[in-house]
C-alpha cells in the first residue's frame, strides 16, 4: 500500500510517519506540506490512500478531495477539528481521525482502508474519486512552479495541441490534458459547444450574427454547427429551471 501524508504541520506528519512505518503492508510512505504539494503528488507518486489534514493554507484538505483527477487515492481525514465531519464523509472519506489519536484508532483506520483496497482489487478497479463534491480547482504547471486555478474562473475551454487552453479573467495558462478528458471530470457545468472548445453554460448570453456565443463578459466563444441545437437546448432547460 502506497501512503500520502499531507499536513502542514511536520511534527504531525512525523508522528503519523512513525506509526504508518509498523504496517508490514505499506511499501512506501511520501509527505506534502500543503494541498499544491498534495495534488501534484497525488499525480506523480500515485498513492493508494491519501492521511489529509483539513485545515491548511492557500488549498484547504477539502478542497484538495475534491480537486483529486479521476480515479482517485483512497482518503483519511486526519485533523484537529470535529466540525469538519460531515463534508469529510461527503467527499467519500473512508476515515475521520480526530487529533490526538492512538495506535488503536489508526488500525480501526488501516482495517477500512485494507477492506475497500481488497474489494476494488477484487473487481478490478481503483477507489473512487471524491464523488460528494465537484471538482474545484486544477493544477497547471508552469516553468518555476506551480499554479493552482479554482475551476470557478474558468469561463471557456480551447484546445491548443496537447494542451487546454483555461480561458479566465487573470489570464489563459494552458493544461496538459485532452479536452474529453476534462470535461468527464468537471461535469454539467461546462457544455461543449464545438469540437475544439467547451463553455460555462451559466456564462452564455447570446448566439451574435456570425453564429459565435457571446458570454456575459463580452468573450466570444466559437460555437459548431453540430453543436447548436444542444447549446439551445440546454440554455433553455437551464432558463427553465
Amino acid at each position: 500500500m502506497r501512503i500520502l501524508i499531507v499536513d502542514d504541520e511536520r511534527p504531525a506528519r512525523d508522528k503519523l510517519r512513525r506509526m504508518l512505518a509498523q504496517e508490514a503492508d505499506i511499501t512506501a510512505i511520501e509527505e506534502a506540506r500543503d494541498g499544491v504539494e498534495a495534488l501534484e503528488q497525488a499525480a506523480s507518486f500515485a498513492p493508494d490512500a491519501i492521511f489529509l489534514d483539513v485545515q491548511m493554507p492557500e488549498v484547504s484538505g477539502l478542497e484538495v478531495a475534491a480537486s483529486l483527477p479521476h480515479p482517485a487515492p483512497l482518503i483519511v481525514f486526519a485533523t484537529a477539528f470535529d466540525e469538519y465531519a460531515v463534508p469529510a464523509f461527503d467527499a467519500n472519506a473512508i476515515d475521520y481521525l480526530l487529533k490526538p489519536f492512538d495506535s488503536a484508532r489508526l488500525q480501526r483506520a488501516m482495517q477500512r482502508l485494507r477492506e475497500r483496497l481488497a474489494s476494488r482489487a477484487l473487481q478490478g478497479e481503483r477507489a473512487p474519486g471524491a464523488i460528494g463534491l465537484p471538482l474545484q480547482q486544477l493544477l497547471v504547471s508552469e516553468r518555476g512552479g506551480t499554479r493552482v486555478v479554482a475551476v470557478a474562473d474558468i469561463q471557456w475551454l480551447e484546445t491548443a495541441d496537447n494542451y487546454v487552453v483555461l480561458h479566465t479573467s487573470q489570464g489563459t495558462p494552458l493544461l496538459r490534458q485532452t479536452l474529453t478528458d476534462l470535461l468527464d471530470s468537471l461535469g454539467k457545468q461546462f457544455v461543449r459547444c464545438h469540437r475544439r472548445a467547451a463553455v460555462r453554460l451559466s456564462l452564455i448570453d447570446k448566439i451574435d450574427l456570425e453564429g459565435r456565443l457571446v458570454l456575459r463578459n463580452g468573450a466570444l466563444v466559437p460555437l459548431g454547427r453540430n453543436f447548436k441545437a444542444a447549446i439551445l437546448e440546454a440554455v433553455t432547460h437551464r432558463q427553465s429551471r
